[in-house]
C-alpha cells in the first residue's frame, strides 16, 4: 500500500471588489456651486451659494419651472 499525499483543493481566489468611488457633493450651475447637506437627522438637501443676486435667480428659476430627473444606468458619471 502506497501512501498518498492528498491535497484539499485550493479555493478560487475572490477578487477583492473595488472601492466604491465617491461621488461628488458638490457642483456648479448658473454661477452658482451647490452642496448636498446631510442634516443630523439624515436628511439631505441641497444648499447654493452663488456669484450674485442675479445668478441666485436664474438658479431659482430654473428649479421653479421644472425639474427632470432621469435614471440612466449607461451614463458614466465622473
Amino acid at each position: 500500500m502506497t501512501d498518498q499525499i492528498v491535497k484539499e483543493p485550493e479555493e478560487p481566489e475572490v477578487p477583492e471588489e473595488p472601492e466604491a468611488v465617491k461621488k461628488p457633493e458638490s457642483f456648479t450651475v448658473c454661477d452658482c456651486k451647490l452642496t448636498v447637506v446631510e442634516t443630523a437627522d439624515g436628511k439631505k438637501h441641497f444648499e447654493a451659494t452663488c456669484l450674485s443676486k442675479e445668478a441666485r435667480d436664474k438658479l431659482a428659476s430654473v428649479f421653479e419651472q421644472e425639474a427632470i430627473l432621469r435614471v440612466n444606468p449607461k451614463v458614466k458619471i465622473e
